[in-house]
């Protein structure tokens, strides 16, 4: 997966390109789905920013096993981004967890 193939999820799902942030909290990783996204004016990032940050988050996925995951998390939600509401994933790494828990996204 790439960045641009990320984009493309969000467009397919949402009709828009959201951010995506990786946070870690209480021991567990989550891929948060953010309601800012690129087609807004206010939008911080540049397209070829947005899409390095994209690469950035696909890379960490492919690392993790858990591109599928996030795909069929995607498809199958009801929820929306939304101003105040992110879409929230938690990664199952399983055993694996620890040795990405020490590194800074």
């Amino acid at each position: 997966m790439t960045g641009s193939e990320l984009r493309q999820l969000l467009l397919q799902k949402w009709g828009c390109s959201y951010d995506i942030q990786l946070r870690r909290t209480q021991g567990k990783i989550l891929v948060q789905i953010m309601w800012k996204y690129w087609e807004q004016a206010s939008f911080p990032l540049t397209e070829t920013e947005y899409l390095a940050h994209l690469d950035q988050v696909a890379q960490y996925l492919i690392a993790w096993d858990r591109v599928a995951q996030v795909q069929q998390f995607i498809a199958q939600t009801r929820d929306r981004p939304r101003l105040g509401k992110v879409v929230t994933i938690p990664l199952a790494l399983g055993g694996r967890a620890s040795e990405w828990l020490l590194e800074e996204f």
